[in-house]
């Protein structure tokens, strides 16, 4: 698979940096530092554009400037991208608005789009939007990508005797690197608190999604990011967690 990766910030380097130290050796990864500045109305994209792009099958946002969405369809024809995934981490960066019209954009000219929010809502079939906004998908590149980035899956091996992680295997990353640096963390946590722990690292990884509250998830999406970690260890410790009868 071809990606091309945009970034314009430290938070899109974090991003592929993660994905290039980890992906499957047959993805080949380019980059395109996008500009740190644009217009209120950009009237000749052409202008912000290289005078080369290289050919694409995915294309990943990660830009830091709500002025890269409104290039991502010039991009996807310039790059021949069958599929584009623009982050929403903050929605400064890419508001719901724009969002809906780069998926529009995007669907007028052929192209799959997902805008997933936060990014570590994705599956391979699924994204979100909001709390009651689960949104399903149908691209094979898109999905090749879920495979290993998107919503943290991990795989704890519990020792039932000392009632402790003894291990943690990463079933799916987060596109930053988070559920690898828990995964690191929790070995040797108490199953009683492996969940609250997943969380605490997951802060101090430090999670870089908004720390706004977002009318769509009336909570933070840092906070909607820590929770998606916590309940996927949670779910793999309640049957060794003891429960205390009242008498």
């Amino acid at each position: 698979m071809r990606i091309l990766a945009i970034f314009n910030g430290d938070y899109g380097q974090r991003h592929i940096d993660n994905v290039q130290m980890h992906a499957p050796p047959t993805w080949q990864i380019e980059i395109w530092p996008a500009p740190t500045y644009f217009p209120l109305v950009i009237d000749y994209p052409e202008d912000f554009l290289p005078d080369h792009l290289p050919a694409a099958d995915l294309i990943l946002s990660f830009a830091e400037h709500k002025g890269v969405a409104e290039l991502l369809p010039d991009i996807a024809r310039l790059t021949g991208a069958a599929a584009v995934l623009a982050a929403i981490d903050n929605e400064a960066w890419l508001p719901r608005g724009l969002a809906r019209q780069l998926r529009g954009w995007l669907s007028d000219i052929g192209v799959a789009c997902v805008t997933p929010k936060p990014l570590c809502s994705l599956t391979e079939t699924t994204y979100r939007l909001g709390r009651r906004q689960l949104i399903s998908y149908d691209n094979p590149f898109i999905a090749e990508f879920a495979r290993f980035f998107g919503q943290p899956e991990l795989r704890l091996r519990i020792d039932p005797a000392a009632r402790v992680v003894a291990g943690v295997e990463v079933v799916r990353d987060a596109v930053c690197g988070c559920a690898r640096y828990a995964a690191a963390g929790l070995v040797g946590a108490a199953v009683d608190e492996a969940a609250e722990k997943a969380g605490l690292l997951h802060h101090h990884f430090p999670c870089l999604a908004s720390m706004g509250i977002d009318p769509e998830y009336g909570d933070t999406l840092m906070h909607v990011s820590g929770n998606v970690i916590k309940d996927n260890v949670a779910a793999a410790v309640k049957p060794y967690i003891r429960t205390i009868t009242p008498r």
